[in-house]
Parts: structure tokens; sequence; C-alpha cells
């Protein structure tokens, strides 16, 4: 038996969001340079099309933070598996997450990134699930809003499966043998 994956947002309607958070961020950093910062591996393929999608100066570096093993459930302890090449000080930082589910990875994120002193640091998210938060964060970019369903594609796996879909799908059905 095979996972099974039904379809809950299209490759046309993240396209198209992806365009409009790419024309707000740019109207919203106007004159200056906004520094993505990558949240690996999840947002790899978001971070790559919002970019291209920015018509200001755009720099980017990439972390990975993590809260998940190979499951679907986050075991809530947050460690960095990888951190950032350059420093972010005085720099307009955006960080670029595929999901939001508990907020407790972005909440220690936010924390850790805030004492390395930016000049402004915003989220944006793809996804956001705001009914599973058990950590306040301020989202101030979202594509959309999604019920509580485990998800994959457009950058999201299973047990590093399924990031490359060019839509996001809901996990119905997971093969055991998988």
């Amino acid at each position: 038996m095979a996972d099974k994956i039904s379809v809950m947002i299209t490759e046309d309607e993240i396209e198209k969001k992806v365009c409009e958070l790419g024309a707000q961020i740019s109207r919203d950093y106007a004159g200056k340079c906004v520094h993505l910062i990558c949240v690996l591996k999840g947002s790899m393929f978001f971070t790559c099309e919002l970019a291209k999608r920015i018509t200001i100066p755009v720099t980017i570096d990439t972390m990975s933070v993590s809260s998940y093993g190979s499951g679907t459930e986050s075991t809530g302890r947050v460690r960095i598996v990888k951190d950032l090449d350059e420093p972010v000080q005085d720099r307009d930082v955006l960080i670029v997450e595929d999901i939001i589910d508990s907020g407790n990875t972005l909440f220690y994120l936010m924390n850790l990134l805030g004492a390395r002193a930016p000049k402004s640091l915003k989220l944006c998210t793809l996804l956001d699930k705001p009914e599973r938060r058990v950590t306040s964060v301020k989202v101030d970019y979202c594509g959309f809003e999604i019920p509580d369903k485990f998800v994959v594609g457009y950058g999201l796996d299973y047990a590093q499966k399924y990031r490359n879909l060019p839509f996001i799908g809901v996990v119905e059905e997971l093969d055991p043998e998988g």
C-alpha cells in the first residue's frame, strides 16, 4: 500500500500567493535590502520562489532548526542543526518558514535572532496552523491558514519524502511499511 495524499492547495494557488507576498514584501521594504533567512529544509522551495518575486535587493542565508524527528508530531525540543553563515546585526531580516504549527520553533528562533541585533526582524510563512499554537508568535506575512492536518509538498516532508510535490497535500493514510 502506498501513502495516500490528497491535494489541499494547488500549484497555481501557491504561485498566485507567492506573487502576492513578494509584491507586499517589496512594498514594505521599499528602499531597503531584505535579508531572507531560509529555515532548512522545508522552506527552501518557498524561499527561492519568494526571492524571485521580490523586486528590491535581497540577500539570503540559511539556518536549520528542528523540533521534529522522523514522525508527524513536534518533539517540543528545539535544536540548531546549522547556524547562519553571516551576522544579522543592523540588517532588515525576514525569516522565511514553510509552516508554523506549535510556534515553539519560531518563538525560539525569533528570540535567538532578535538577540543578534538586527535592524528589524519579521516572519513570513507559507502555511500557518493557528489552532495548533502553544507558543505565541507574530506572523507578519502568511500565505495560507490551514486546518490541523499533516501536510506535505512544496518543501514539506514526511520522513524526508514528498518535498518535491508541486502542491500542498494532506497525508490521508500512511503506508506502515513506507
